[in-house]
């Protein structure tokens, strides 16, 4: 089970930046809209095919994830490092993502299921440092 102060925080944002890698090797990173499937343990976002970013999991689905709430105050410092695994989207990703932007149930979507299985929460609010860490069992 994951810890619901990770839960939490996925919750209470909606940017993530992503990280995928090219098949010679070279790093890109995007941001992207998400919506969280608690039920599910996943997040789901949108990129068309034609991205570089999607082209990129469609060779290799591995990818990484951060989601971070911008401060300057060191002891609200929280942030969000996760590793996994992406796929195309359900039917049931495409009513997670339009409950959480309904604007987007009036567009095509190319929607994308990341599944992770790393989880590194850093929250200075429980202790400077203070980290959650969770593993797919």
């Amino acid at each position: 089970m994951v810890d619901s102060r990770i839960t939490d925080f996925i919750k209470r944002h909606h940017v993530l930046t992503l990280a995928t890698v090219s098949v010679d090797g070279a790093p890109y990173c995007a941001a992207c809209f998400y919506a969280y499937d608690k039920g599910r343990n996943v997040l789901v976002f949108t990129s068309e095919e034609t991205t570089r970013h999607a082209s990129e999991m469609m060779a290799d689905s591995r990818v990484a994830c951060a989601i971070t709430l911008e401060t300057k105050v060191v002891g609200k410092v929280q942030g969000l490092q996760l590793c996994g695994r992406v796929r195309r989207g359900d039917d049931e990703a495409r009513r997670c993502y339009v409950r959480r932007f309904p604007y987007a149930a009036v567009v095509p979507l190319v929607l994308w299921v990341f599944e992770p299985d790393f989880m590194k929460l850093t929250d200075n609010t429980l202790g400077f440092g203070k980290k959650l860490i969770w593993n797919r069992e």
